[in-house]
């Protein structure tokens, strides 16, 4: 649900899905037509066929087991990708780190990282910046932290640097308050 949407938004459609749906047997058992009606207004349909669709798989082909590597959910889950099973990974068995978009934007901007991320090398040196940061008993709190702090204070435009937790650490911070600095001397 919280694919390309933020927190706050999705709260109230989680509270009402999980009253509706609490188990995966529950979900693989609904009607496409229940899943897109408590969807509606979420956007994305696609997000909630996927979930149906993959609790059907997990009750009809894996005995009801959820695959617990990023891996195995990967390659035995419809839709999902390397960030939905990293988060999935993460969150729920305690493996693995989660580079989403957030995080990437946290990431460059805590290290001063001004290459591509996009670019494949970048990609692969985040993910282990990442893997180095996060701490192994608890990767999941690590992960949720660092993508809300990228959708809600580190955002894309205009960050609140001001209200910025790890401030004292952020290379770019530091960088961009330096040229203030400077300015203010040059004037």
């Amino acid at each position: 649900m919280l694919q390309q949407t933020q927190v706050a938004t999705v709260i109230n459609y989680y509270t009402r899905w999980m009253q509706k749906w609490p188990t995966l047997q529950d979900l693989a058992s609904a009607s496409l037509e229940e899943v897109n009606q408590l969807w509606a207004g979420l956007g994305y349909y696609s997000r909630g066929r996927r979930l149906q669709e993959g609790a059907q798989k997990v009750v009809g082909e894996l005995g009801g087991h959820m695959p617990r590597t990023a891996e195995a959910l990967q390659k035995l889950l419809p839709g999902v990708g390397r960030y939905t099973a990293g988060a999935i990974a993460s969150i729920a068995f305690g493996q693995v780190t989660v580079v989403d978009g957030n995080v990437v934007r946290v990431l460059c901007r805590v290290r001063a990282i001004g290459a591509d991320p996009s670019s494949t090398l970048v990609s692969q040196q985040l993910w282990s910046l990442a893997q180095q940061l996060v701490d192994p008993a608890r990767p999941g709190d690590f992960n949720q932290a660092a993508m809300e702090l990228g959708a809600t204070v580190c955002t894309p435009q205009r960050p609140l640097c001001s209200s910025c937790p790890v401030q004292s650490l952020c290379r770019a911070h530091q960088r961009v308050s330096s040229l203030g600095k400077d300015q203010k001397r040059h004037q």
